[in-house]
């Protein structure tokens, strides 16, 4: 979200440089070219100096917005040797996550999924979101690089979290992929985000909650994850880490 803010940033440099000069090109139009300051009009219909100005300069304008623009495309795309890997699938309606076993700092966490249904309005408690809050927020670490795979169980639905700067169709039989990291001085924050591909009559009430927590506080819920939620089907047997994480990501 940082990158796309920059990004931003640009556009909007760009964007009130052209706005002035073209409001300054219309007043002096207007001005140097009325009937009273002009009372005999040009009869010029055609000027090549002119012409390739308009031309090459909106071509240059667009050259310096689009490099820009696809270093940021492929630096959204995917990230190398990423710390963890997590896997949102979309369900009508509601998110399943999946962690798969793997390593993170020098623990062995994973193997397990769960569920993730928004709180209706009559269960919600104090400090819980209406429409946003859920049963089971998924937890990411600070400070590390988090590989998001997204796919769907049934139809096409859409991995939306504004705050990150994350959204992604989760599309049936394909895997999607992209990636983040949080600031370390987010732990503790909760990002709010929602399924933004219309999916059906319950795609209003299929949020996503992410919760930043401190490395401690992230082992101890994947360790409490691995008792309390399903066992997941991909997993095998320890000590093949890297095989089944890529197994996992096929």
């Amino acid at each position: 979200m940082t990158e796309i803010a920059k990004f931003h940033e640009l556009l909007l440099y760009v964007i009130v440089i052209i706005t002035l000069f073209v409001t300054a090109l219309l007043a002096y139009v207007v001005v140097r070219y009325s009937r009273r300051a002009n009372p005999k009009p040009s009869r010029t219909t055609h000027n090549s100096t002119i012409e390739v100005i308009w031309t090459v300069v909106p071509v240059l304008i667009l050259l310096l917005i689009a490099i820009p623009s696809f270093k940021l495309l492929y630096f959204a795309d995917r990230v190398e040797n990423p710390d963890i890997t997590i896997k949102a699938v979309g369900r009508q309606w509601y998110w399943r996550y999946e962690i798969p076993e793997q390593d993170y700092k020098g623990q062995r966490i994973g193997g397990f999924a769960f569920d993730s249904y928004m709180v209706p309005t009559a269960d919600l408690k104090p400090g819980q979101l209406r429409l946003l809050s859920v049963d089971n927020p998924l937890a990411l670490p600070v400070d590390a690089k988090v590989q998001v795979l997204v796919t769907a169980g049934d139809v096409l639905h859409n991995f939306a979290m504004p705050s990150l700067g994350l959204k992604l169709d989760a599309v049936p039989g394909r895997l999607n992929e992209t990636w983040t990291l949080i600031y370390p001085e987010f732990a503790g924050t909760a990002f709010y985000g929602q399924c933004s591909e219309l999916c059906g009559n319950g795609h209003a009430y299929m949020p996503i909650e992410i919760r930043a927590m401190d490395d401690a506080s992230f082992l101890a819920w994947a360790a409490k994850g691995k008792e309390n939620y399903e066992p997941l089907e991909t997993a095998a047997t320890s000590g093949d880490g890297p095989q089944r994480l890529a197994a996992f990501k096929q």
